[in-house]
């Protein structure tokens, strides 16, 4: 069985973001932010995935447009 690329992204974004939010709740006051990066990969994978899905459902909208014109 062949596992998609999009699922793992989907499953692991928010982990990530779980991660993140975990890792600012349980810090020191002394120590840099080191799970700030790891939440904007997490929030920026969502976001992404959202907008493409968005162009693309555009895209197919297009496509039924036009053809219904020429009918």
């Amino acid at each position: 069985m062949k596992i998609d690329k999009a699922l793992i992204l989907s499953c692991m974004a928010p982990l990530m973001i779980l991660i993140s939010t975990i890792g600012f709740i349980f810090r020191n006051n002394n120590k840099k932010i080191f799970y700030l990066p790891i939440g904007l990969m997490g929030i920026s994978i969502i976001l992404e995935k959202s907008v493409s899905r968005k162009f693309n459902r555009n895209k197919i909208f297009k496509k039924i447009k036009s053809f219904q014109k020429y009918k």
